[in-house]
């Protein structure tokens, strides 16, 4: 049996953490490899010796196979060490990996039963564990057991965005390796764009979705009334290309809070096409961008298509800072959730749907009053079965000109969102913060070279990650520039989303509210845009 205490003893620990992945690894691809090769329908002997013969010919066979012979070694050695009373008990720890591992990999349901008993599970592990340990814990131990939480924390921080990094090539490698889209499914669209106020290059962001190479599409803006100063660049561009059918809807009902979703309402109503694209107003496209979202929808299981997004430029600081987060942080967490669970959100960069599956979350009507009404939009959709997809291409967004504080605010506004709609989601992102439990690691270090250890580990792992994701993926020419900021932004992101647990009030476009649920409640209005 090894020495000390057993709580901090790492052999036991890493051991046991060999065994309950090695296990539950091959047991996963024991099942992948299983429903590969089809279910036994026949049982005659040369039935059963045709799906042996199929099954020996599996590469994930031999690995569920290789991956449980370790877990065995490492069983033996752990029953060589303790008794099989803890043993056991310890071990079965595999009862809650696995299915996480079913749900997140095989794609298989969990009931909310089956996730009490996981946690029955634990409980029952954390005992075993328990009984383990001193009943009188010296201080000495409690520390060491503190500093070990601290240290793991930071590692799964770490490992975040090494998954981040991971997800995002296997995104994008498969998307550099596809030759570009020019399938015959090209439905009609209508292109929907709701307007408040001019965002930096807006001519060169409407011409854009001028420029597609697609069969037929039109183009519809909505803005609240002639004095709106994207009225003249919209007037401009019906002359610039008059073989677009392009039309301006001036004097928009406000039948709710959510300015945008209520022009989405009559855009929605006036749009002539089934397949509806709606794109923020500082969206600017490539000339193939319609045919890569138009395309995904020939699957009859996609219910909608979002993008991801990177900078054009960022003409100040606060930018700087802004689309370093944006292509490095929040693209890198979406395509996170894509790999585990595919996505349950959309994203304002790009809204696309067709009429029957907004029809069936109740319209654009339904999220009047909701702050994040992209999110929503994709959720909703998700929630009745459909897909939500990833254009193969990100789209290119013009930041505006805003100070630090203008870009903390913003900041401020999506994170206290976030704490709204996702309260789980909000308070996990806790762990997805490497800055700050790399300098927690490095003060509960026992020694300066542990110390530097974890902020050179961290600064190693999270630039690599932010390289992997925004430039060698999205080709963010801002985050190519200025990667060596990225800490320096994950110093401001910690901040931000400590200070969203206390304030409950958001500025938007130039309008003061504070959310319910989610809901935005009108305080007092601002003049100008915010």
């Amino acid at each position: 049996m090894p020495n000390g205490p057993l709580m901090t003893d790492m052999r036991t620990a890493l051991m046991l953490l060999f065994v309950v992945m090695t296990g539950t690894g091959g047991e996963i691809a024991l099942t992948h490899a299983m429903k590969r090769v089809g279910e036994v329908h026949r049982f005659s002997p040369a039935s059963i010796l045709r799906f042996v013969g199929q099954a020996l010919r599996s590469g994930w066979l031999w690995l569920g196979v290789g991956l449980m012979v370790l877990a065995f070694y490492g069983f033996l050695t752990m029953l060589s060490w303790y008794p099989v009373a803890f043993v056991m008990p310890a071990t079965s720890l595999g009862y809650i990996v696995g299915p996480l591992g079913a749900k997140f990999f095989l794609r298989e349901r969990l009931s909310a039963i089956r996730w009490a008993g996981i946690v029955l599970i634990f409980c029952g592990v954390a005992l075993a564990w328990a009984d383990r340990l001193s009943l009188t814990p010296s201080p000495g131990v409690l520390r060491d057991g503190a500093r070990d939480a601290v240290f793991l924390c930071a590692a799964v921080s770490l490992a975040f965005y090494v998954f981040g990094a991971w997800a995002a090539l296997r995104f994008f490698g498969r998307r550099k390796g596809a030759p570009s889209p020019s399938g015959s499914f090209a439905p009609a669209v209508s292109i929907l764009k709701p307007v408040r106020g001019l965002d930096r290059g807006a001519y060169e962001n409407f011409a854009s979705f001028c420029r597609q190479e697609y069969p037929e599409y039109e183009i519809l803006f909505a803005a609240s009334d002639e004095e709106d100063p994207a009225v003249p660049i919209i007037r401009q561009l019906m002359r610039d290309f008059p073989n677009r059918p392009i039309r301006l809807l001036v004097g928009v009902d406000r039948v709710g809070t959510n300015d945008k979703v209520a022009k989405l309402c009559r855009l929605v109503r006036e749009a002539r096409y089934s397949l509806l694209v709606i794109t923020d107003s500082d969206v600017r496209v490539a000339t193939d961008y319609l045919r890569g979202v138009a395309a995904l929808f020939a699957d009859p299981k996609v219910g909608a298509v979002t993008a991801l997004y990177r900078a054009l430029e960022a003409p100040s600081f606060g930018a700087v800072m802004d689309a370093l987060g944006a292509s490095a942080s929040f693209a890198s967490s979406a395509l996170v959730a894509r790999s585990l669970e595919g996505l349950k959100f959309a994203m304002g960069s790009t809204m696309a749907t067709t009429r029957e599956r907004l029809a069936e979350i109740g319209g654009f009507e339904a999220l009047l009053d909701l702050h994040s009404d992209d999110y929503e939009f994709g959720r909703r959709i998700a929630e009745r079965g459909h897909r939500v997809e990833l254009a193969p291409e990100p789209v290119d967004m013009e930041f505006p000109s805003e100070t630090l504080g203008d870009y903390l605010r913003h900041e401020l506004r999506w994170v206290i969102g976030i704490r709204h709609i996702r309260p789980g989601g909000h308070f996990g992102m806790i762990m997805t913060h490497g800055l700050a439990w790399a300098v927690a690691a490095a003060l509960v270090a026992p020694s300066t070279a542990v110390a530097a250890a974890w902020l050179c580990a961290y600064l190693v792992v999270r630039l690599a990650s932010g390289w992997v994701v925004g430039v060698w993926g999205l080709d963010d020419p801002v985050l190519r520039r200025k990667l060596w900021l990225l800490p320096l932004h994950d110093f401001f992101a910690f901040f931000t989303w400590l200070a969203s647990f206390a304030l409950n009030r958001i500025e938007w476009r130039g309008l003061v509210f504070t959310l319910d649920k989610g809901r935005m409640i009108p305080i007092t209005p601002r003049s100008g845009r915010g």
